[in-house]
């Protein structure tokens, strides 16, 4: 039994060991359900129930935080201890199951950390508000609408109205052979700006296809008439140096960060000091068991874990 209280966000240990004893109790009922072949599956199993056990803990702690009117920066550093100490058994037991290589580690760690940097946005020390992003049919549909009043009001024939707006129809379909996804990481507004986020664990050798979709979102967004800042918070801070990165940060039209510059903008925004928790709370070479540790020692895998 673990206590529901402020102290979860010093109780690393006790959380823990939370995790890992309701973690073996689910793995002795799913090695009994999937064969030991069967290991994509036992390790999506894992995953759910740790997930599971994860939503629980947090629905009681916000219930409780409600109930005796925590503040945002109590309910976030609490938070973040039980995510992380989710994240250390995720991880654990999905190596225990199904050991890990590179690209499968490299972009789990991507996965856990979006995920975790959101949660100062969710319960920020400064005000903002979030809002939904439009759709993209929404933002064609605009387009259209004012370019063909404009070209209603043009002194030419209906003949050649009609055959420019067929050429405007055709150069969306230039644009994209399908719906463009406007919706990224993290969408608030703050001091009447809108901003909307890209986070992003590192880039990999072969990262073009996503580079122009990124750059064609924030080319919509930059052309709408709300004040839109886009923004790109990169993980790895090795990846300044990276040309698709670079590519981004060129545009004028992202701001682009990594590292240490990512953790200063979250803190600018949503007022807490992201940078400073991981440095004080997050350890994982302690954090691991450590035969899991000396695992990721062995195949060199230590990289990943710099957050």
């Amino acid at each position: 039994m673990i206590e529901i209280d402020k102290s979860l966000s010093v109780g690393k240990r006790e959380l823990l060991t939370y995790f890992r004893e309701r973690t073996a109790e689910s793995l002795e009922e799913i090695r009994r359900t999937y064969g030991s072949r069967e290991f994509k599956k036992q390790a999506t199993a894992v995953n759910r129930a740790i997930i599971k056990t994860s939503q629980s803990l947090g629905k009681t702690l916000l219930q409780k935080a409600t109930r005796e009117k925590w503040n945002n920066n109590d309910i976030l550093r609490c938070l973040l201890m039980v995510t992380h100490a989710s994240n250390v058994v995720k991880i654990e037991s999905r190596n225990d199951v199904w050991p890990y290589e590179y690209m499968a580690f490299s972009r789990r760690i991507g996965e856990l950390w979006e995920p975790f940097c959101k949660l100062c946005f969710d319960y920020p020390s400064r005000e903002l508000t979030l809002f939904v992003p439009p759709l993209f049919s929404e933002v064609k549909q605009k387009f259209t609408d004012e370019i063909e009043d404009y070209i209603d009001i043009l002194t030419i024939t209906e003949e050649q109205k009609k055959e420019l707006k067929r050429y405007y129809s055709k150069v969306w379909s230039f644009v994209a052979s399908g719906e463009v996804k406007l919706e990224l990481d993290l969408h608030f507004e703050q001091d009447g700006e809108r901003f909307i986020v890209d986070f992003k664990s590192g880039f990999g050798s072969n990262e073009k296809g996503n580079t122009n979709r990124l750059l064609l979102v924030a080319t919509i967004y930059k052309n709408l008439e709300e004040n839109y800042r886009c923004c790109l918070f990169v993980r790895a801070a090795e990846d300044r140096n990276n040309n698709y990165f670079q590519r981004l940060k060129n545009s004028s039209i992202w701001e682009a960060y990594c590292g240490s510059e990512t953790y200063a903008k979250i803190k600018e925004y949503s007022g807490f000091d992201a940078e400073d928790w991981i440095q004080q709370n997050i350890d994982w070479a302690s954090d691991f068991r450590s035969d899991t540790m000396k695992f990721f020692a062995d195949n060199d895998l230590e990289q990943y874990l710099r957050w």
